[in-house]
């Protein structure tokens, strides 16, 4: 019997607190879970963190999530360009 893998963590996000806090909520109403990265990087120096820089908020999920959250960030950069 093969065993189930532990799923491994994939980066599918990194950005701006703002962004974050959008991303956030929409993989929330997709049921998509993940955890943030760097996170308090941004609340204590956020002019390092800002924009997707190097200290940026990034969130994780598993690599068994990855397609679904991509799609979910794809549909929200669609929307803000409209």
């Amino acid at each position: 019997m093969e065993k189930n893998p532990e799923p491994r963590p994939v980066v599918v996000f990194s950005g701006s607190q703002m962004e974050i806090a959008i991303i956030q909520t929409l993989l929330e109403d997709n049921e998509i879970e993940f955890f943030l990265q760097d996170e308090f990087i941004g609340t204590m120096a956020p002019w390092y963190a800002e924009g997707g820089g190097a200290g940026s908020v990034k969130i994780v999920v598993a690599d068994s999530d990855v397609e679904k959250a991509q799609v979910v960030i794809e549909e929200y950069y669609k929307n803000i360009r409209q």
